[in-house]
């Protein structure tokens, strides 16, 4: 009896602050604070992660010297200062000093592992070098970077990876009624034919994803892709919402966000701004392949983020973002009409 009327009270208790506090609180930013703070846990793993992410980052900075994001970061920054119309005579005064730095420990630790980057940083830093007016600053950093540039011992390539002019010849010939169909054509597949996905068309698709767009062109985030039967078979169920599907699925992609890219919580939401950007671009790719696809959702549930958190091996740093199920598609199943509101009622002007 005790026991129940424990339960009853705990329930009660519980549909309260869940049901009935919030109206109360939600007004002031210090209450809602306070509510998160004692009533609910629902942030604390994000607030860890984006601490995590922030520290890590930080300390690349501060005793690595060998920050690829704080590189990438600052390239892609100096690359739009060198595109301005007019291009101003120094500019980057506040950030070259720590880019050159960067580029000096990523020479160090990292120079061949990532060459077409390496070739972009290296290109767009003696660029910039030769563009502006020298002073203090600027020369002293130069002549830092000229002798990092020496260790690659490279032949200069004639094709820079440096800012240029778009070809209007070159421009793709997709018309908007082809890629209107491509986007009609993508639906969210549940059935699946029982046969492999060739890593190739993965991989192809995975190409064409990360050429979409990413803030300072960081690109946090990563693709886990499994396409071993038994490890599809371990993880397919922990995003939930794969029930009565989940069997069918050939590959099993999770997209992992890395708040590493950051140093400051500003940054926090980037993960799913980008890789949301990039994933859009992956299931399309996968249309054009032959092949189908199913976003998952990621709900931010305690027991299911440790879960994945375990069998992913995740940095604290790390965050799911969403899950993808992938495969040839059963043509004899059928898939969701998920009629889309109106232009009107999704558009506003002004």
């Amino acid at each position: 009896m005790i026991e129940k009327l424990k339960k009853k009270i705990s329930w009660r208790y519980r549909r309260w602050v869940e049901m009935q506090l919030p109206f109360h609180v939600y007004k002031s930013r210090f209450l809602a604070t306070l509510y998160y703070f004692l009533f609910s846990d629902a942030f604390r793993r994000e607030n860890q992660a984006v601490l995590a992410g922030k520290v890590k980052h930080l300390e690349r900075n501060q005793k690595d010297k060998s920050n690829l994001y704080l590189l990438v970061r600052n390239t892609h920054r100096i690359e739009k200062g060198l595109l301005m119309r007019p291009m101003r005579k120094t500019f980057a005064l506040d950030y070259i000093g720590e880019t050159v730095d960067a580029y000096s420990g990523f020479i160090k630790e990292e120079a061949g592992n990532h060459e077409a980057q390496q070739k972009w940083f290296t290109d767009v830093i003696s660029s910039y070098f030769e563009s502006v007016e020298e002073n203090e600053i600027i020369a002293v950093e130069k002549e830092k970077f000229f002798k990092c540039k020496d260790f690659l011992n490279g032949k200069e390539s004639p094709i820079r990876s440096v800012p240029y002019m778009r070809n209007k010849e070159t421009l793709s010939p997709i018309t908007y009624e082809q890629f209107y169909e491509l986007n009609r054509q993508r639906r969210s597949v549940r059935w699946f034919q029982d046969k492999p996905v060739e890593r190739e068309k993965v991989d192809k698709a995975i190409l064409a994803a990360i050429q979409a767009p990413s803030a300072c062109n960081r690109q946090p985030f990563e693709y886990r892709v499994l396409d071993n039967p038994d490890l599809v078979k371990k993880v397919v169920d922990f995003p939930m919402g794969t029930k009565g599907y989940a069997h069918s699925i050939q590959t099993f992609i999770v997209v992992v966000g890395n708040l590493d890219a950051y140093f400051s919580e500003r940054d926090r939401h980037l993960i799913y701004v980008d890789a949301s950007l990039a994933n859009m671009s992956l299931m399309l790719a996968l249309e054009t392949l032959g092949l189908s696809s199913c976003p998952i959702n990621w709900p931010d549930i305690e027991n299911r983020e440790r879960m994945m958190e375990e069998f992913l091996k995740l940095s604290p740093y790390q965050r799911p973002i969403m899950c993808l199920g992938i495969g040839y598609p059963d043509f004899t199943g059928k898939v969701a009409f998920s009629e889309k509101r109106s232009l009107d009622q999704i558009r506003k002007y002004n």
